[in-house]
């Protein structure tokens, strides 16, 4: 059998989340609504579109329980239905939106991550650790025919990521060798690492030189450099990252030309917060 694939192991691991919190903590939580923000997460990079059958696996839930959330969010404008398939509509940005326009990390990042892309030509992001990825929460993008990295909201795996592996550096070595077990480590590309051991030491190397390199292990052609986004406190709370086309950028070059800058304007989102 396949394993899940990043959507609908989130759903289902927010939907235990919900379900063991509202057990443990508060006999007032909603168990429909859930519900419903599992089917919600189900969508996602690579699920556009899902049938009652695909949201109920990715969701784990039942086909009833899944027909009935996903006709409630029909019902309230936030999917479309053409009798078969269920797609998101534009409403559905509103539930994102509500946190970039509400959180002070894409806000503060914002400006600061344009300056940068207009100093250096390149498309700058930002991304957090959530649900053992990494996770983007604001973007600048260089003006370019072919476009590098992902968008606000895209979730890379951590363990192959530049700014994955600057973030699990912020763990402790207990909690990156739970990481390690619990993380199915798949190949992207013939670049990439998938043995625990070599992570760690990538993940230990950017931790004690303070960036990480992710040469062409999520898609070949595509290079990126990440550093800590450190708070007052000098823990990590985000990682700031650049991408280029291998072809143009060699690794050597990013870091003499744009590891200086990238820690500047890290430094600088870190005081902001």
């Amino acid at each position: 059998m396949a394993a899940p694939d990043a959507p609908s192991r989130r759903a289902a691991s927010g939907l235990r989340l919900v379900k063991n919190n509202a057990r443990r903590r508060s006999p007032e939580a909603m168990a429909g609504l859930a519900k419903g923000l599992a089917i919600v997460e189900a969508f996602g990079s690579g699920r556009m579109q899902l049938t009652v059958a695909d949201a109920a696996r990715a969701a784990g839930l039942t086909r009833a329980s899944a027909r009935r959330c996903l006709l409630t969010l029909t019902a309230l404008g936030y999917l479309d239905h053409d009798g078969k398939l269920f797609r998101p509509l534009p409403r559905m940005l509103r539930l994102g939106l509500a946190y970039l326009g509400a959180a002070p990390l894409p806000q503060v990042a914002q400006p600061i991550l344009e300056s940068l892309r207009d100093r250096l030509g390149e498309s700058i992001s930002v991304a957090i650790l959530q649900d053992d990825e990494s996770v983007f929460v604001a973007r600048a993008m260089a003006a370019r025919i072919v476009s590098t990295g992902v968008n606000v909201g895209a979730h890379l795996p951590a363990y192959c990521s530049a700014t994955g592996r600057v973030l699990l550096g912020s763990l402790s070595d207990e909690a990156l060798r739970a990481y390690l077990r619990r993380v199915r480590l798949v190949s992207h590309t013939p670049k990439t690492l998938t043995k625990a051991a070599a992570i760690r030491a990538a993940v230990t190397t950017a931790r004690a030189q303070g960036f990480a390199i992710s040469d062409e292990e999520l898609e070949l052609g595509m290079r990126s450099m990440a550093v800590p986004v450190r708070n007052a406190g000098g823990a990590t709370s985000a990682a700031l990252s650049l991408s280029v086309s291998s072809a143009r950028i060699a690794v050597d070059t990013m870091v003499r030309d744009f590891l200086p800058a990238l820690g500047e304007a890290a430094a600088t989102l870190g005081k902001g917060l």
